[in-house]
Order: C-alpha cells, then structure tokens, then sequence
C-alpha cells in the first residue's frame, strides 16, 4: 500500500499511520479525581518505543498540552531530538491545567490563550514550530471557533504552525475551521466498531486529512481486554467517562463490546495480521484520507502497530464483510 498520506490540501506527507502520544503522558487527572491518563508509564520505554517508531518509517506524532499535564509533549520533545525535522508533530489546544498537580483544571476558548498554550507547547517540545496545531475543545462555539481558525491563519502567517485543524466529532463544525487556507484536516473518533460516515464524506469533500482517534477502541480492537477484568485505578477506562464507550465501570470491558470484536476476528486477522493491525487495515481501506493514530506504550506495541503498514488494507469485501457481521 501507499505508506505515505497527504495533510489534506497542505502538500504535507506524513506516513499513513500516526502514533498517538495520549499514553505516554502518564497518570494525570480531572479536578474530581477522575483518572484521565491510561496509567503509570516507564518515560525511557516511551522514548526508545517512539525512536523504534521512527526506525520503523512513522513520520507523524500526535500529542495534546494536556496528556499528562505538559508531560506527553516533553516526553516527544525528548525523544525527536536531532530528528525534529523528519516528523510531522501534531499537538492540541484548548484545556487548563495545573502541572505540579497533573490536574485539568478548565477550558479557555480565548484567541489569548491560544497565543500562550502555543508559545508553551513549543517550550515543552523543544521546538520552534508545530506542524499541526488542532483545537482541543471538540463542543466549542462556531463562531469562537472562526475567530481562533484566523488566529490559526496568524501562527502560519509568523511561521508557528505549518497547519491547523479541529478535534472535534461533528462534522458541521470541522467544516467551520475548514474554511481556512491553511486547515488539513480534522481529528475525529473512528474504528472498525465506531463508524463516522458522515465525516469521512466531508473529509472526501473538503480535501480533509481524517486523523483517527481510537482506532483501536481504546485497546479493545487489541484483544487484550475481556469481559471482567479490571483496570488499574490510574487508568481513564477503569472509570470511563461518559464518552468512553466500550468499557463499564469498575470491571474492564463490556461483554457487548467484546461479542463484536470476536464476531469480526476471523476478518481482522486475515493475511497473517494481529487483530489490531486488522483494525487499522479496516480504516485504510475505509477511506483514502485516514491516518489511524494508535497509542503505544511500549517498544513491543510500537513495532506491532507500525508492522500493519507492511500488510495495507483490507479489501472492499472484507470490508462489506464486516457491515454484514456488524449489521450495518
């Protein structure tokens, strides 16, 4: 397959899987204790797991200032070192948070705050600039959201930010900051088990990078996750917020969930694929402007998701397959 993709209409290449650097930022937390990171992490693992990334032909790295408190994107700057000028960084913006305590601690939509979550991601990054600069804050108001799509304009205009986008899941919003020139694409849940129809037809429309997040379902596309096994306390799924689909309070994953995944096994891990690689396979073949950004955190899951590219995706009848086993 193709193992390069285009940043929508940017001209910017980045390998057509991203990692997705959430993982990494180890433990951190909303004001109310609820956990936010995936759990405790080993940051010299982290680095030697992205440097394996890098041998392994993954140009693009997906962060956020708040994964970990700042500590996600210091770990990334830590680990590109002389190699900044290879990759395509991507972070976001949008959330407050307190590092000393790892705390989120609120939201500013501010054209103000962006100017200095900017400035201290680049700090954090050890970098002068960002490639992708993408807005955090997925509800935010439509016309908030233009007037920080033309202070996006700006970063570009001063050489900050090469380009922008939204993480957002509605598709009527991503096409607000798609207005702008220099925005390539939106950053959007998707997976095998999590379809978003309607965005990757605005994605084909708009000429839109469509950055998945969750391709793997929060690890239930690994197959590592089953029915009533619980999670550690630092981990988000062990008490999943409203959003997180997929798992039940208190005991690991939901029976429902883990049905479906052994439903479309047999699919997923045709041609010798593990069953994560069959995951992103199926988005590959989903649309021609995905970018699957899987986390890692570990060598081991770092060079299992970068070994999917080498397999390219599953075939138009694979993927009619799994609407039928799926009910689609």
């Amino acid at each position: 397959m193709e193992t390069m993709r285009t940043l929508g209409r940017t001209g910017i290449e980045v390998s057509a899987l991203g990692f997705g650097c959430w993982a990494i930022g180890g433990e951190w937390q909303a004001a109310d204790g609820q956990p936010l990171g995936w759990g405790k992490v080993d940051d010299d693992e982290s680095v030697r797991a992205i440097r394996r990334a890098l041998d392994l032909g993954v140009t693009f790295f997906d962060t956020a200032d708040t994964y970990g408190a700042g500590h996600s994107e210091r770990v990334l700057g830590r680990a590109l070192g002389k190699h900044r000028a290879e990759v395509v960084v991507a972070t976001k913006w949008g959330n407050v948070f307190d590092e000393e305590s790892r705390t989120l601690t609120g939201a500013d939509d501010s054209v103000g705050y962006a100017r200095r979550a900017l400035t201290a991601s680049l700090k954090r990054l050890d970098t002068d600039y960002v490639d992708l600069y993408q807005l955090h804050l997925s509800d935010a108001d439509p016309e908030r959201a233009a007037e920080l799509r033309d202070t996006c304009e700006e970063f570009v205009r001063e050489g900050l930010v090469r380009a922008y986008a939204w993480s957002t899941d509605d598709p009527s919003r991503a096409a607000v900051f798609a207005r702008g020139e220099h925005c390539a694409a939106v950053q959007h849940m998707a997976n095998v088990l999590q379809d978003a129809p309607e965005m990757f037809a605005l994605c084909a429309e708009l000429e839109l990078a469509s950055i998945n997040r969750s391709p793997l379902a929060m690890g239930l596309l690994t197959g590592k996750r089953r029915t009533g096994q619980a999670l550690e306390a630092g981990d988000i799924r062990s008490r999943p917020p409203q959003w997180l689909r997929g798992f039940v309070d208190g005991s690991g994953a939901d029976p429902e969930w883990v049905g479906r995944v052994d439903a479309l096994k047999e699919i997923l891990t045709s041609d010798g694929r593990t069953l994560g690689q069959g995951a992103l396979a199926w988005l590959w073949a989903r649309s021609p402007h995905t970018v699957p950004i899987p986390g890692f955190r570990s060598v081991a899951q770092a060079e299992q998701n970068a070994g999917a590219m080498a397999k390219g995706p599953l075939t138009a009848e694979q993927v009619a397959e799994v609407d039928r086993i799926l009910g689609r």
